[in-house]
């Protein structure tokens, strides 16, 4: 008798299965609510077959059989009922999300669907939330790089047009014979040679500030002490300071090494230093200081600048910021991306870099984490 009843439930629960796939895979396309739907019939459907069945075939029969049935039927219906209350459940909270999402415009952020989802829906109404949020962020540093772009075009206008009318004005007064005496000629070379350097320098930070922004900027990272870092970069500034009259001092402690690329972190420590020596009046100081903890190296460039607006320190290391209120440009200016340039690569080491009013001026710090003793 068992073997019947499992033989024959499992006979009918096989064909009913198989004809629920063969539904389902006709309405894969169709709502989540009609599919749970079809799940739960055949579930149910199954189930009654089997009871049905064996009811039938087995001794009981009359009022006892009657009843059974009836309680067979109630309790299949039951089932399909509830198992639509839960798929309409699940079609509303879905419709729900979908408003969510519908209801976003490019001006606006994500707002989650009032009330309580399924877990699963709330879950991916957490993601849509960080896939907004990002996408928020990456809307706003497009602005600012289209509104760094705007201000470097300004900025590199000028600065182009003023030596270049420079340079125009003294090789046309060269070859008209306007001036002919051998001191005014060579002065004139010369300064046309300066202005060439200066031309020169600002394609080179123009080129690698197109690298770093383009992501293009390629490190080959080795584990390299910061003290030579800090010596080959004093060295490369130390003309400047003396035709500046600023005195350079460094400070360095035991220092563990740290795992980067000398020469983009060396232009990076001397864009700092040339921007604190054109800053810092004649007979100031320029310190650079270096120490470190067991996880973290500091570097860090104090001058005498007079300090920076409060208002301004956050755009210090915006492409193009020189900070006139504060800081008067001389005529040894650059183009102002050296900050920039600075903070590109110290990010690509994986570092961070800032700036804070101290004393007499400000102080520019690198941060970069040290090398795991282990490696």
């Amino acid at each position: 008798m068992i073997l019947q009843i499992t033989a024959v439930t499992a006979g009918l629960g096989l064909v009913i299965a198989a004809l629920g796939l063969a539904v389902l895979r006709l309405l894969r396309g169709r709502s989540i609510g009609v599919m749970l739907t079809v799940v739960a019939v055949v579930t149910v459907t199954a189930t009654l077959a089997g009871v049905v069945a064996i009811t039938i075939d087995m001794i009981i029969d009359g009022h006892p059989k009657n009843v059974v049935l009836t309680v067979v039927v109630v309790g299949g219906l039951v089932g399909v009922g509830v198992a639509m209350v839960v798929a309409r459940q699940v079609v509303a909270a879905s419709t729900t999300l979908v408003g969510a999402v519908e209801a976003v415009s490019p001006s606006q952020d994500y707002v989650p669907p009032p009330g309580r989802l399924p877990a699963e829906l709330e879950t991916i109404s957490r993601a849509l939330d960080q896939a907004y949020e990002r996408l928020r962020e990456g809307r706003e540093r497009e602005r600012a790089l289209e509104g760094a772009r705007r201000e470097l075009v300004a900025w590199v206008s000028h600065d182009l047009r003023t030596p270049l009318a420079g340079m125009r004005a003294m090789v046309e007064a060269l070859e008209d014979g306007v001036v002919d005496d051998a001191a005014t000629v060579r002065r004139y070379h010369g300064q046309i040679g300066v202005e060439v350097d200066r031309l020169s320098h600002m394609v080179d930070d123009l080129f690698e500030l197109s690298r770093i922004h383009a992501g293009a900027l390629r490190l080959s990272p080795r584990r390299v002490g910061l003290g030579d870092v800090v010596a080959d970069a004093l060295a490369g500034v130390e003309a400047l300071a003396r035709a500046k009259g600023v005195r350079l001092t460094g400070e360095a402690g035991p220092v563990l090494p740290v795992y980067a690329d000398a020469a983009e972190l060396g232009r990076a420590l001397r864009n700092l230093v040339v921007n604190a020596i054109r800053h810092t009046p004649e007979d100031g100081t320029v310190t650079v200081r270096l120490v470190a903890d067991a996880s973290t190296a500091r570097l860090s460039v104090a001058d005498g600048c007079g300090g920076i607006p409060e208002d301004d320190l956050p755009r210090v290391f915006d492409v193009a910021f020189r900070g006139e209120a504060a800081r008067t440009p001389g005529p040894d200016r650059g183009a102002g991306l050296g900050l920039a340039i600075a903070r590109g690569i110290v990010e690509a080491h994986e570092g961070a870099i800032a700036v804070v009013n101290e004393g007499a001026g400000c102080r520019f710090e690198i941060r970069l984490p040290v090398c795991d003793p282990a490696t």
